[in-house]
């Protein structure tokens, strides 16, 4: 089957090629944050990935993420700026948060939806040490996989328990409405971000 036509048998697609499914998650991790992660925890409860390896696999993507935007900012900030200058204020923005609340911004930067893509190259743009970061950066990417997946395992479990008998149809719709509430909160965090 090159497609899955239900959650069960998408499920089992990742059971069977589980490397892969973690290759994947790494990527994602480093690149994105949230929803794909959300579903990578619901997929562990139900047996397809192992929560803990798929804690560590995302921990270290986020963190091996922000570690190449802090310096690719650190090396090409402010030339990459002058090139794409629409990128400008966000950054900017970022750069003025990470000068105020750095150690806030490095912890939550991950949850909003937008922001995480600019905050990384925006702290290697600050004055901020590596060694700061580094140090931050390692445990707010543990805090962000420990949370995020766990979200998508509990919900797992919630809908488990509560369409224990339904069909798969509903599950799946239980799903999609899990992950676009997750989508608009980081959509409402952005907004607030945007207002510094």
């Amino acid at each position: 089957m090159l497609f899955p036509t239900d959650l069960t048998s998408f499920l089992e697609l990742i059971r069977q090629h589980g490397d892969v499914a973690y290759s994947l998650m790494f990527a994602y991790a480093a690149s994105h944050s949230l929803l794909l992660a959300l579903f990578a925890g619901y997929a562990a409860h139900s047996g397809a990935l192992g929560l803990g390896t798929l804690i560590v696999v995302c921990w270290f993507g986020s963190f091996a993420g922000d570690v190449i935007r802090f310096w690719i900012g650190r090396r090409y900030g402010l030339r990459l700026l002058d090139r794409f200058p629409r990128f400008e204020r966000p950054v900017q923005t970022a750069v003025r948060l990470t000068e105020r609340h750095y150690v806030w911004m490095i912890l939550f930067h991950r949850f909003p939806h937008g922001i995480r893509g600019v905050a990384g190259f925006a702290y290697g743009i600050s004055r901020l040490p590596w060694s700061t970061f580094l140090a931050l950066n390692f445990v707010a990417a543990g805090l962000w996989s420990g949370a995020v997946v766990s979200a998508g395992y509990a919900f797992g479990q919630f809908s488990e328990k509560s369409i224990n008998n339904a069909s798969s149809g509903l599950g799946i719709v239980m799903l999609v409405a899990f992950l676009g509430l997750s989508w608009l909160l980081s959509r409402k965090l952005d907004q607030i971000a945007e207002r510094y």
